[in-house]
């Protein structure tokens, strides 16, 4: 038996859409929608890990907990980490579900089906998602992270082997969408935040190489939606148009 926690980080200073986490959605900011469809998914308890006191208060008003951390933390994964540590220091949870605090549209069967992938083998350091590209722009995009992983038919999960920006792997056959959320186990976790950016991840841009890096095995959990991230205005309009206009 595992004791998962969810934990949504977030932080005003973001580079493409500055203030994002308190944009109004449809009446009320975007973190707590993402803080509603967490608390959806019923897998435990729901923090968020906020690097500001605005995003602690905009929670806090809706009845929810969350923890202040350091601004400058590098990453989100530090950020889960250090609220992590605040508020369960004596690691009661040994599973982490690190919810990105900009996915506002987000299934609750999704972080279900990632914690699944994760209980399938001890082996296994974190779980993470991904889903078939269906949009041929999405292939050469690289804001659309890919995730390599041979899923044997009928599968719901596979070794995840590699993620890049640039579409792979080549010939017949589909290309996955990797969508950043992540079941941790918390000693992989753990050492994770203690290990500095990787020559992969620094090239590719993408925390998660860190990880295979240091050899953690990560598994895909194949899910049939990719919840809409907000990283710029037009996202953002569109997040409104599907849960419903700003006030």
């Amino acid at each position: 038996m595992t004791r998962p926690i969810l934990v949504i980080p977030a932080r005003l200073a973001a580079t493409r859409l500055p203030g994002k986490p308190l944009a109004d959605i449809a009446g009320e900011p975007m973190i707590v929608h993402v803080w509603r469809r967490a608390c959806e998914a019923d897998l435990g308890p729901v923090l968020v890990a906020a690097g500001d006191p605005a995003i602690v208060e905009a929670i806090a008003a809706v009845g929810g907990r969350a923890v202040l951390t350091d601004p400058d933390l590098p990453s989100g994964s530090d950020r889960v980490w250090q609220a992590l540590t605040r508020a369960d220091p004596d690691g009661h949870h040994d599973v982490i579900v690190n919810i990105q605090g900009d996915l506002p549209t987000l299934e609750p069967a999704v972080p279900r089906a990632t914690l699944a992938a994760l209980h399938t083998d001890p082996a296994i350091d974190l779980a993470t998602p991904v889903c078939a590209i269906t949009r041929p722009e999405e292939l050469g995009n690289p804001n659309v992270v890919k995730a390599v992983a041979g899923f044997a038919p009928g599968a719901s999960h596979a070794r995840a082997l590699y993620f890049s920006r640039a579409c792979v792997p080549t010939g017949e056959g589909p290309v996955y969408h990797h969508i950043g959320l992540y079941a941790w186990r918390r000693a992989a976790l753990c050492a994770f935040v203690s290990w500095p950016p990787g020559v992969l991840e620094r090239r590719e841009r993408l925390e998660q190489l860190r990880a295979l890096e240091h050899h953690l095995r990560i598994e895909a959990a194949l899910v049939d939606t990719v919840p809409l991230g907000v990283d710029t205005q037009d996202d953002l309009e569109r997040a409104r148009a599907a849960l419903g206009r700003t006030a």
